[in-house]
């Protein structure tokens, strides 16, 4: 491991719109990726790199994120958790953050993944003396994503929306920051970074900077990305194209393919699922064909059921709730 490096803050507070249905079971940053809940994935990481210490901002579903990250002992990295009891944005959510975090810290976006590495952008941003270091990569898909303007000396001169013809480069979810950039925000307001704080902050140029990286970008935002994701993941840790959580039961005369199934899944026999999500104790009976589809229980979202019935292309079947995954991508 390498010298201790500044803590980290790790945005997962969110409520997952994007990523819905799944988010009605679980954090975003709680849902398992290629067999591994996605918040470990970042601690382990961290820790990695030589990151000691670790905040991780909570609001939707905490619970699931702090079953799945403890106290991050066992991961190499020290967690402690910021509550906000309402969701603070991409600004107030580090400002509210601030006190456990210190005078500099990096930001390490919840939802999403790239290889980056943590001393080299720590040694950019203080060689140029930023308040706030994005890292960034070539855009893949300038259609689906925006990107960060920058003139040649890395100095951010604006934010782009998707379909920008120059095709500005992506800003990856990992950024290092100075503590004092924050503290001008008061506190549990809920604040933006991009369209608020990071926006004024161009007045003084060079006070946002980018540092470009070419790790590859996973982005864990829809449900068929979730899927792309978990695909790409496990190929590269030569993984089954069948993700198997903690307890589950499939009958020998049952056919899965391609598909993710959480914790304690039940697939009965003779059922076909193809290009599935099926989410924590989901219970498929006998015969069930499925292609494509999101699996919830009903009894798990007691506090979402309505908002589920009302997705596009939803279908009850008796206590489960099935979701196109290209419906809940749009």
């Amino acid at each position: 491991m390498t010298d201790s490096l500044p803590p980290a803050l790790v945005l997962a507070a969110g409520l997952g719109t994007r990523l819905r249905p799944l988010t009605f079971c679980r954090a975003k940053a709680a849902v398992p990726l290629a067999g591994t809940p996605l918040i470990r994935r970042h601690l382990t990481r961290l820790a990695g790199q030589g990151v000691a210490e670790a905040v991780v901002n909570l609001h939707h579903r905490p619970e699931t994120i702090a079953a799945a990250a403890g106290d991050g002992v066992a991961l190499g990295c020290r967690v402690r958790y910021s509550w906000e009891p309402v969701v603070l944005g991409s600004a107030g959510g580090p400002r509210h953050a601030v006190p456990l975090l210190g005078s500099r810290f990096f930001l390490i976006n919840g939802d999403t993944l790239c290889d980056v590495d943590l001393g080299a952008l720590l040694e950019a941003h203080r060689a140029r003396g930023a308040g706030v270091t994005l890292a960034v990569t070539t855009n893949p898909s300038p259609e689906r994503y925006g990107g960060v303007r920058a003139d040649t000396a890395g100095r951010v001169t604006g934010f782009a929306s998707r379909g920008d013809p120059e095709r500005p480069p992506l800003f990856v979810g990992v950024q290092i920051a100075e503590a004092s950039v924050f503290e001008t925000l008061q506190d549990g307001v809920p604040s933006a970074s991009v369209g608020g704080l990071y926006d004024r902050l161009l007045a003084t140029p060079g006070r946002v900077r980018i540092h470009e990286v070419a790790g590859r970008f996973h982005d864990i935002g829809t449900p068929a990305d979730y899927l792309t994701a978990t695909r790409a993941i496990g190929d590269a840790e030569a993984q089954a194209e069948v993700f198997v959580g903690r307890r589950c039961h499939l009958d020998t005369s049952a056919r899965v393919e391609r598909s993710v199934l959480w914790d304690d899944v039940v697939v009965g026999a003779n059922c076909r699922v193809t290009d599935c999500i099926l989410t924590d104790g989901v219970s498929l009976p006998d015969g069930m064909r499925l292609d494509g589809r999101a699996v919830l229980r009903l009894a798990a979202m007691t506090d979402q059921r309505t908002e589920a019935l009302a997705m596009t292309g939803a279908t009850r079947l008796g206590e489960l709730l099935t979701v196109p995954i290209e419906a809940a991508t749009a």
